[in-house]
């Protein structure tokens, strides 16, 4: 089959690879459509996973059912499905306490093992899910979506009247129109880039310029403060736009090894929460919940449908100015 292949740190190439070896709980996946996420490019580079090569990477994806194993019953041939990519032990402390993000031997299709740049994947029953009538694109969507709703599940959102992300792409507007649906509208965005910011006025919020004047009004008076970029400096600032009472998500993936600074005496007087969130926690039926409410909409986040041919550059070179969720797609 033709897949987009990890050979080793730092080598992608798109070619051919042998067709999965599926088990008797396993279900092949034709892949339609398959997200590129930054986390594809830390895999690359030996930034997250445990760099096992070769591999084919892809951890968003979406497909049609074309086989199933002898003990497959939940699902037949031609159902339509997203993957949850996610997989775990069930036995350390995490996973006995539900946080199954956290396990200890946690693995992922396309992280760990082969996943969804690929024409087909082998996939485990229990980690896919029927997507009704979405389409193949839009629930794509659905893991950053797990992952973004089990960042939203680290705060108290009963007591949030205000949000503020910095970093208006894919993810951080993923996180701004999940929080729509869970009542909160009053959000704004800030970021770089002019497009993105124009972008975001159009689903209705808030948009401000990074580094702005305008960013100071924000000082101390926003329920909720997310970095959504993965840049230390910004993760720096998110307090000094906290108010009291307020909380913190450090949702961007800051490089490893990078530290900030923080007043813990400033933490204890204000009473501020600080959060992190790691993956998605098995909430891909939530995900596809959400994904509805928001709507049609939705699809605009989509700026590129490539063939797997050209995913590799994506990959290996950065995303180019303008672009948003990249997709990889088959007719």
């Amino acid at each position: 089959m033709e897949a987009v292949t990890y050979e080793a740190l730092g080598q992608a190439r798109y070619g051919t690879t042998a067709d999965p070896e599926p088990s008797e709980e396993d279900v092949v996946v034709r892949v339609r459509a398959s997200g590129v996420c930054h986390t594809d490019i830390d895999i690359l580079h030996g930034r997250y996973g445990n760099s096992t090569f070769p591999l084919v990477p892809g951890h968003e994806y979406t497909g049609e059912i074309v086989a199933t194993g002898a003990s497959v019953h939940r699902f037949a041939i031609g159902d339509h499905v997203v993957v949850d990519p996610n997989f775990h032990c069930g036995n350390c402390r995490p996973c006995q306490r539900g946080q199954t993000n956290l396990c200890e031997d946690l693995g992922a299709y396309g992280v760990t093992r082969n996943g969804g740049f690929a024409e087909f994947s082998a996939v485990d029953q229990k980690n896919v899910f029927g997507i009704g009538n979405l389409s193949f694109e839009v629930a794509a969507l659905a893991e950053p979506v797990g992952c973004v709703l089990n960042g939203i599940g680290a705060v108290d959102t009963d007591k949030i009247e205000n949000a503020l992300i910095f970093g208006a792409g894919p993810i951080g507007l993923l996180m701004a129109l999940a929080l729509r649906t869970r009542g909160i509208d009053d959000i704004t965005m800030v970021d770089l880039d002019e497009d993105r910011l124009a972008l975001a006025q159009t689903f209705q919020l808030g948009a401000v310029a990074a580094g702005s004047s305008e960013l100071e009004k924000y000082a101390g008076s926003v329920d909720m403060v997310v970095d959504a970029t993965g840049v230390i400096s910004v993760a720096q600032g998110l307090i000094d736009y906290t108010a009291n009472g307020g909380n913190v998500l450090f949702f961007g993936v800051c490089p490893p090894g990078e530290t900030i600074q923080v007043s813990p005496q400033e933490i204890f007087r204000r009473q501020l929460r600080l959060a992190g969130t790691h993956s998605l926690n098995h909430n891909i039926p939530e995900a596809l919940e959400t994904i509805n409410a928001i709507g049609p909409d939705i699809s605009r986040l989509i700026s590129h449908r490539l063939p797997l041919t050209g995913i590799t550059e994506f990959l290996g070179h950065g995303r180019p100015a303008g672009s948003l969720k990249v997709l990889a797609v088959t007719d």
